[in-house]
């Protein structure tokens, strides 16, 4: 893990912006982070926790996953991100439904669909139970608008040990009724919302440099600051490392010309390649 951790922390030290990262290796259960208590703006990483959130709703019977929704012409105005906001509104979905269009493409109208549903108190409730202690829930949809050097309480925001302990829960909850009991979940609330987050279309972060055919389950994001990803990778079907990454300050252009978000990426990508490389998988059972 030593030299793993070296290996990270020199990825970042090349770059001229802020970087935070947490990893856990699940054969040995070791951790290691890089600033992994400071808060980050989330971007669309705050939508895991949205998604646990409605989910301990729906286990209290507070929520149903069938309610269908209709799409409004309102839930469209402002909305950036997804592929929603360019349909013709007047359809209906479930809420099952909008919760998955929420992960897999970003998707804001659904995010829309399912903040009108549940609030950001319950979110926020929802975190702190777990202990997520640098995690705060500002907005449903941030503002089109905000502007590039706009103040962390402007927004969400999260740290990488935050997203880090979120996704050891869910993945330790989707096999132990205790751990998905302490999220106000069940266990097949548990898998059921790792299949979502494996079901991601959009693969330009950490997933961009692993195998194509290599299990990923994450939730990226696109904030006005940076970009940020995290997620469970798996390896012949067992889950292999926890890895969240966080960027921030990233220039509109970096010095050699490129686009400062294609830096992002490319930095996110070979912190996860760094892992896939230096985390061998369980050893062959006799």
């Amino acid at each position: 893990m030593k030299a793993l951790v070296v290996r990270l922390n020199a990825i970042c030290d090349e770059q001229p912006y802020a970087t935070s990262w947490y990893v856990k290796n699940l054969v040995t259960g070791e951790e290691a982070d890089r600033g992994g208590h400071v808060a980050f703006p989330t971007g669309s990483t705050r939508k895991v926790a949205i998604m646990m959130a409605v989910l301990r709703e729906v286990n209290r019977g507070r929520l149903d996953l069938s309610e269908p929704i209709l799409y409004e012409e309102r839930l469209r105005e402002g909305v950036v991100s997804g592929t929603f906001k360019f349909l013709t509104p007047g359809f209906t979905i479930t809420l099952r439904d909008a919760l998955v269009q929420m992960i897999i493409v970003s998707d804001n109208v659904c995010t829309r669909m399912v903040m009108e549903r549940i609030g950001l108190d319950e979110v926020n409730d929802f975190c702190h139970a777990l202990g997520m202690q640098d995690t705060v829930h500002r907005t449903s949809v941030p503002r089109p608008d905000m502007r590039a050097d706009h103040r962390l309480d402007e927004v969400t925001v999260t740290s990488a040990c935050d997203q880090g302990l979120l996704y050891d829960l869910i993945l330790q909850g989707s096999t132990d009724p205790a751990v998905a009991r302490r999220m106000g979940c069940s266990v097949e609330q548990c898998a059921f919302a790792i299949d979502v987050l494996s079901w991601q279309k959009l693969r330009t972060k950490i997933a961009s440099l692993l195998p194509a055919d290599a299990k990923v389950a994450h939730k990226g994001g696109t904030g006005k600051r940076g970009r940020m990803d995290g997620g469970i990778v798996f390896r012949d079907g067992h889950p292999l490392f926890i890895i969240t990454g966080y960027t921030d300050q990233v220039p509109v252009t970096m010095p050699d010309g490129m686009p400062g978000y294609v830096s992002a990426f490319n930095t996110l990508g070979r912190l996860a390649r760094a892992c896939w490389d230096g985390i061998p998988g369980a050893p062959a059972q006799d």
